[in-house]
């Protein structure tokens, strides 16, 4: 049996991976969507459902006024004698020379909630890890960042300890990596056969991310490097990576690296690690950044990979180090994909219809809004049973207080749609169909007002603070519901729009959407694409839309 990669698609970076008896769990990156870090549950490494976020109340996280792609980073998810534990860094500046990387732990005896208000950690750096040795000790491993104009070290990592019982970082603060060329961050610990493994990301994020291994007698080291024949290193100062598609462009799994590991209850090792498809589109070569290179609109991903040890106690992939598309595993017996178990401990996948009619009291879990919850200031699924009613709040350069709610792309083609009400009074009302990277980068249908004509559609083009009408503004009937649809085929968008399903018609040119991926924008890079509804009133009133359903098709 295969299990195909990625194993959670589009825009779920920074896995961190745990088992507790015959249940696993994925922790992933949220960045500036709310609520923080997405879980994962599965029952055998090849079918994930997404479960309840962990930091889901304003209490533990506020998120208002980070820039793109700030917000939470590369949480770690661990257990401990009936507890869960999850660390993670709230960054707050970072296009700057000092950066906030601010750490905090929260903790759950149940994976599914409620889970405590933060307890702050240090903040020398970002990816914090947990570690819980043998003896009951506790150690938290971060990267550290450098402002200094030139930096000392290419890259730190330090370790501290962490006491549980008075919940607060405790000792000195000791330096375990330091290294003038290699840079690491992401960082874990485990350990095995008396070896005390640190497991770490190299190479930043892009096409030349990778995954180094080190090893020591003792927590505070010293670690030695593990390098190897197989480690194809082709420059100086590259890593010694033991998972890198930097020399395999032709692959699937693109920018492999940041992973961790997990033990099967049979003694067999996986690693899951992120990593992204590449599409057909590049930037130019005269880019500001990232110049001539290929474009990710679906964002980073995660990946699994079959690992093995060593005769001398190193792990590597058990195929080399390049990652593999399809991973080999034996399946276990059980429901299989499509069947759940009424206890909701042993929930298992049950596929979901295209189709959210919005029947239900709360919105569903995959989709997430901008930096706050969506309470009833901004929606209410009761107002008008079986509709979605978004109240119009801040425009869409809002980094505080924004009417919308998305979900991912996870293919590079579909078709997403909506059936809407809305009647505009003023220009600065609007409602529609979004797809978004971030604020300053998205194509937007709405309906608004306009003076001359009345109610109207339109499509606004946002591109790094770019913006532009490129059909100008359609006369549509008042009173009537429509459906708006955009048609995405290999980073080629079409929209729709009309008064019945069956009767849909194109409105405006093909556009590209390769604009909307992480290496296209200039303030953020490291979320993705996503898909979703807004509701804009800029003349403060708080007009609303109802939209009827919200369906995804993938192709």
């Amino acid at each position: 049996m295969k299990i195909k990669n990625p194993i959670l698609k589009g825009f779920h970076p920074d896995p961190s991976i745990l088992r507790v008896g015959e249940d696993y769990y994925i922790a992933t990156s949220t960045f500036e969507w709310w609520p923080g870090v997405r879980l994962h549950h599965s029952k055998d490494l090849k079918h994930w459902e997404l479960i309840e976020a962990p930091l889901n109340r304003r209490s533990q996280l506020d998120l208002r006024g980070v820039g793109a792609s700030q917000g939470i980073w590369a949480p770690c998810l661990t257990y401990d004698k009936g507890t869960f534990y999850l660390v993670y860094t709230v960054v707050k500046a970072f296009y700057c020379n000092m950066y906030d990387t601010e750490n905090y732990l929260v903790t759950a005896q149940n994976i599914h909630g409620p889970w405590s208000e933060p307890i702050a950690l240090n903040n020398f750096g970002f990816d914090p890890s947990l570690f819980h040795d043998e003896d009951d000790r506790k150690y938290m491993v971060s990267m550290v960042t450098d402002h200094r104009v030139p930096k000392k070290y290419a890259g730190r990592l330090v370790l501290q300890e962490y006491d549980a019982i008075k919940k607060k970082m405790t000792g000195p603060v000791r330096e375990i990596y330091q290294a003038e060329e290699i840079f690491l961050e992401g960082p874990h610990i485990f350990k095995r056969n008396g070896w005390y493994y640190l497991f770490s990301a190299d190479t930043g994020t892009g096409e030349g991310h990778g995954q180094t291994i080190q090893r020591a007698r003792d927590i505070w080291g010293p670690y030695e490097m593990y390098r190897a024949d197989f480690m194809e290193r082709t420059e100086k100062g590259e890593a010694y990576s033991i998972l890198t598609s930097r020399h395999h462009h032709d692959i699937l799994l693109q920018k492999s690296g940041h992973a961790d590991l997990v033990e099967t209850p049979e003694g067999e090792w996986y690693a899951v690690h992120l990593c992204g498809r590449a599409g057909r589109e590049r930037n130019p070569e005269n880019a500001s950044r990232f110049a001539g290179e290929r474009r990710y609109p679906l964002g980073r991903e995660t990946a699994i990979q079959k690992m093995r040890w060593t005769q001398d106690d190193w792990l590597v992939l058990d195929y080399g180090n390049e990652p593999q598309g399809n991973v080999p595993f034996e399946e276990i017996e059980g429901p299989k994909c499509g069947e759940a178990f009424q206890d909701k401990e042993k929930l298992w996948i049950t596929e979901k219809p295209v189709r959210d009619d919005f029947n239900s009291a709360s919105l569903d879990m995959e989709f997430q809004s901008l930096r706050i919850p969506m309470n009833e200031h901004y929606l209410s699924l009761c107002e008008r049973p079986g509709w979605l009613r978004l109240y119009g709040r801040s425009g869409l350069s809002s980094k505080f207080s924004q009417s919308l709610i998305a979900r991912r792309w996870t293919e590079f083609s579909f078709d997403v749609s909506t059936k809407m009400e809305f009647e505009p009074e003023v220009f600065k009302q609007m409602a529609g169909l979004i797809l978004m990277y971030d604020t300053d980068n998205y194509l937007y249908l709405h309906v608004s007002h306009d003076e001359e004509i009345g109610k109207c559609i339109t499509i606004l083009r946002a591109e790094n603070k770019k913006y532009s009408y490129p059909i100008g503004f359609q006369e549509v009937e008042k009173g009537k519901s429509l459906i708006l649809k955009a048609s995405v085929r290999e980073e080629r968008c079409q929209f729709y729009y009309g008064y019945d399903e069956e009767w849909l018609q194109k409105i405006g040119p093909e556009f590209e959407t390769g604009f909307l991926s992480d290496e296209a924008c200039q303030e953020g890079w490291f979320t993705g694409a996503m898909m979703g509804l807004a509701c804009q009133d800029l003349t403060g009133f708080g007009l609303y839309a109802d939209f009827d359903w919200f369906e995804k098709r993938d192709f």
